[in-house]
């Protein structure tokens, strides 16, 4: 189900409690006794046939009794009765349950058998439901506390989501302590329905969230998940803490990639690509949570360290270093303020060390100087118990002197009870507080890690300088083909006709069934040569002492042979024996790199890059990526290991060629898009020689699969199949197509071109330039969610945007805004029909209901294109704006889940 009528739930007007109760120590208590508590002012309908009344409140036999609709049920009776309780709630028209009952799948199938009865009639009914097996919720902005375990609950502005009961209430009691507050605070039980991505979703478009932390034991709906997370995380953090990491290893694998390629690797990709921060543990958890709900964040890692103690600043000058950076050095401006207020032998440096004897007015004056000057994004304050001053009186001197700050500051109070009512102070203060250095400064890197991940989101991905061709049809012919047969690992030079189809570059590969072949071969292909075991049944060539290298005649040629060939008998005696490959051995070899994918069963295709060779899992130097890749994503791959040293240059050895490195790893990210059925690709070694690449070695193992390209993908590639040629009023051609990440200098152009009035037209205000963010927002889109058709005329070999359509879905992905803009050459020439036409065609196939958009009156081309395509157009009252509407998909029912791609005729 998609996130519809979750603000029946976060806001209702009405609840009823089933199995409400006053016997203490029962859930039905509880929850009435919470929903009161909390100051909840909507109605409430005690269920229970064993009362009259509840806490006061007239209680009802069966739902059934109600009148009118409700917005949210509570179920605190057994599971097995609540299939038959939800055809109730039908009837009644309940929009939104709270499953508190155990006793779902965890229990085994026949619990498995109760949740799908469960989803079938909640389905008929569009009812909404959290849990089974959960908490319950607590939403500061109704004061709803729908739970049996919360609690109190400061309200705040960050949202909580945790699949544990236990987390969920450890948390909600550290939060009273730290004086954290909280918008939403949510145990998602089983998600049976509401799952993470609805959540996020709903979340992210309540302006009163601030910031989302999870903590995930298990995903579902993978594609949801990423879509919203990438959608949320550009404007809110999105902090996650996931369980079990044990799993890791537990996957049995045929290649190198599939050996390197854990699942918890590549929930940390995902988590990456997503924008999502994660941390390791509860504790990095807790100080993140308290972080994101009292400070700003910060632009940047330059920390001011002020301390009392000189110990404490090396420990934060330490920890700082184990993350690369260092505390930001003073400048001579900074130097000289701090000189006129700190005794002569202060450090003089950064940890600002004001010395033992440090007074509430020294500590005052530092933090001043700090806060004024321009060089800090954050300040760590630090103390040690000393006995000339009260630690209490040096926080009221901070926190009245941070009150109007908005720089990130944090403290670390070092030390037992003496620090007690410090800690106090800060924490009412909304000020950060932690017992290490290490610990605050681990937090404060979390959040520049935020910061530094929201950047690279927002960075414009640079073009290729060539086009890239792909032979899929080839491609596709060699990996059917092996789907026919028994054994599905492709020989090597199978696996380097798939990669050569797809433009990756490959050494000449010859088989060779006999010695003689091969001596003939090897006339042809010239010396010196190197040999290999062909096989199926042989993964790892080196093991089996099955490559020989250098060799220089026809007598080398013949002797390799029958050595390569007794050895593979001796390592499987099993193994079916194809002969032999030759292929020219490179004299120049200056980087030997593993490059390929797997198909993980969660997030599928996984693009992997590392250092290779024969020491490939022993080095365990890779990173991974989700396709699909642009050159940014690519090259974030590559600098995120430690090849990266040497590939960018080092002493005596020249810079690789990145980009066409970085070519490579797109390409193999389009093959792994393209082909499903590719479960393991492993390309070691890649070499680099001079300014080229060669994929020396290769294996790919082909499985079924039950979905077709691009519908195994968490992340919707860009969709090709929208691609079209047509033709203005005046005959000039027009390639219409997805916008696209590298577009962003064409948009850039295409807005400098716009006369003021067409801008304002557009934005409803003179811009007078795409602010990068938007920039990133306007290119950077998820084809899932939304979509944006571009106008191009080509021109002496250059492109230029003369237009582009837009479509928004909004949250609930049953309406969606609309937007064109045509630049003021090209106007009245049938672009902007063009473009809302292809707009339409897509939102009727994603099972948009509703078509809006504002238009201004003035613009009256755009008003009358809308009366043509049969839009409704409506004065907004008080303003000189119309709403324009269009209803599509009449009789269809709420869609239910997250629109994929869908190919249209255009």
């Amino acid at each position: 189900m998609g996130i519809y009528h979750l603000d029946n739930l976060f806001n209702a007007t009405s609840i009823a409690v089933v199995g409400a109760s006053e016997k203490n120590g029962t859930i039905g208590c509880a929850i009435m006794q919470n929903l009161l508590k909390s100051g909840y002012a909507g109605k409430l309908f005690p269920i229970n046939p064993h009362y009259s009344n509840v806490f006061s409140i007239p209680a009802y036999r069966s739902l059934k009794d109600l009148e009118g609709p409700v917005d949210l049920a509570v179920i605190a009776i057994p599971l097995t009765h609540v299939p038959e309780l939800i055809k109730q709630c039908v009837k009644v028209g309940v929009k939104g349950l709270v499953v508190i009952s155990a006793g779902g799948k965890e229990i085994g199938q026949e619990g498995r058998e109760i949740e799908e009865e469960i989803r079938q009639e909640a389905k008929k009914g569009g009812i909404r439901i959290m849990g089974p097996n959960c908490l319950g919720f607590f939403c500061a902005g109704s004061k709803i506390n729908a739970g049996f375990a919360l609690g109190s609950i400061l309200p705040g502005n960050m949202a909580f989501i945790s699949q544990s009961g236990a987390i969920c209430t450890a948390i909600a009691d550290l939060s009273i302590q730290e004086q954290m507050g909280f918008s939403h605070y949510i145990s998602i039980g089983s998600m049976l329905d509401i799952d993470f991505g609805d959540l996020i979703d709903y979340l992210g478009n309540d302006p009163n969230v601030k910031s989302i932390i999870l903590y995930v034991e298990s995903l579902t709906n993978f594609r949801k998940f990423m879509s919203a997370a990438r959608a949320v995380s550009r404007v809110k953090p999105i902090v996650v803490l996931k369980a079990g990491k044990s799993a890791a290893g537990a996957r049995a694998a045929a290649s190198h990639t599939g050996a390197m390629a854990g699942e918890d690797a590549v929930y940390t990709a995902a988590f990456r690509r997503a924008g999502i921060l994660r941390v390791d543990t509860i504790q990095e958890l807790f100080d993140c949570a308290e972080l994101l709900a009292k400070q700003p964040r910060p632009l940047g890692p330059r920390l001011a360290i002020i301390t009392n103690a000189g110990g404490p600043g090396v420990m934060a000058a330490d920890a700082l270093s184990t993350y690369g950076f260092e505390p930001h050095a003073l400048g001579p401006d900074t130097k000289q303020r701090l000189d006129k207020i700190l005794p002569h032998y202060w450090s003089r440096n950064n940890p600002i060390d004001i010395l033992g004897d440090a007074s509430p007015e020294r500590y005052r004056q530092a933090l001043e100087v700090c806060v004024s000057s321009s060089e800090f994004d954050a300040i760590l304050i630090m103390m040690v118990p000393q006995a000339l001053t009260d630690a209490a009186v040096v926080a009221a001197e901070l926190t009245g002197a941070l009150g109007k700050s908005r720089i990130l500051s944090l403290t670390v109070c070092m030390g037992g009870e003496s620090m007690d009512k410090a800690r106090e102070m800060y924490n009412k203060a909304g000020i950060p507080t932690y017992e290490t250095p290490e610990r605050a400064v681990r937090a404060f890197m979390h959040m520049v890690s935020y910061t530094r991940n929201l950047e690279m989101l927002q960075e414009t991905p640079p073009s290729l300088h060539r086009s890239l061709t792909f032979d899929a049809p080839k491609a596709k012919h060699i990996v059917h083909a092996a789907l026919d047969r028994p054994n599905h690992l492709l020989t090597e030079t199978e696996s380097k006709a798939l990669l050569t189809a797809y433009g990756i570059p490959v050494n000449p590969t010859k088989e060779a069934t006999s010695d003689e072949e091969a001596v003939g071969l090897a006339e042809t292909l010239g010396y010196p040569l190197v040999m290999k075991v062909n096989s199926r049944d042989i993964t790892h060539k080196s093991d089996a002492h099955g490559v020989l290298l250098n060799l220089k005649n026809a007598e080398d040629i013949r002797s390799a042979y029958r050595a390569i060939m007794s050895a593979a008998h001796d390592y499987d005696p099993k193994a079916e024996l194809l002969g032999v490959t030759l292929q020219p051995m490179l004299q120049r070899i200056e980087h030997e790199l593993l490059l390929g994918g797997i198909r993980d069963k969660d997030f599928g295709p996984v693009v992997l890059f590392g250092s290779g060779g024969t020491l490939t899992e022993i080095l365990r130097d890779r990173s991974l990526a989700l396709p699909p890749l642009n050159r940014l994503l690519a090259r974030r791959l590559i600098e995120d290991t430690r090849a990266y040293a040497f590939l960018k240059g080092y002493r005596n050895r020249p810079p690789a060629n990145l980009e066409l490195l970085e070519e490579i790893l797109i390409r193999i990210s389009q093959l792994v898009t393209d082909l499903p059925e590719i479960a393991e690709l492993d390309i070691n070694p890649l070499v680099v020689s001079g300014d080229q690449m060669y994929a020396i070695d290769a294996r790919v193992i082909v499985k079924p699969s039950e979905v077709s390209s691009p519908y195994h993908m968490v992340i919707s590639p860009y969709p090709n199949e929208y691609e079209t040629y047509w033709h203005m009023k005046d005959g000039t051609e027009v390639f219409i197509r997805p916008i696209k990440p590298e577009d962003a200098p064409l948009l850039e152009e295409l807005f400098s071109s716009l006369s003021p009035r067409s801008i304002y037209f557009r934005f409803f205000s003179p811009l007078k330039h795409l602010p990068k963010d938007m920039l990133a927002r306007f290119t950077q889109i998820d084809y899932d969610r939304d979509m944006a058709f571009v106008g191009i005329h080509k021109q002496n070999g250059k492109e230029r945007f003369l237009g582009v359509g837009r479509l928004i879905s909004l949250p609930d992905f049953t309406t969606a805004e609309f937007a064109i803009v045509v630049g003021d050459p090209w106007q009245g020439k049938g672009l902007g029909a063009r473009l809302l036409s292809l707009l339409i065609s897509i939102a009727t196939k994603r099972g948009i209901n509703t078509l809006e958009g504002r238009v201004l009156a003035e613009n009256t081309s755009m008003l009358s294109l809308c009366h043509k395509t049969g839009f409704t157009v409506t004065r907004i009252p008080d303003t000189n704006e119309y709403e324009v509407e269009k209803h599509l998909n009449r009789g269809s029912s709420v869609a239910h889940s997250l629109p994929s791609p869908t190919a249209i005729p255009i």
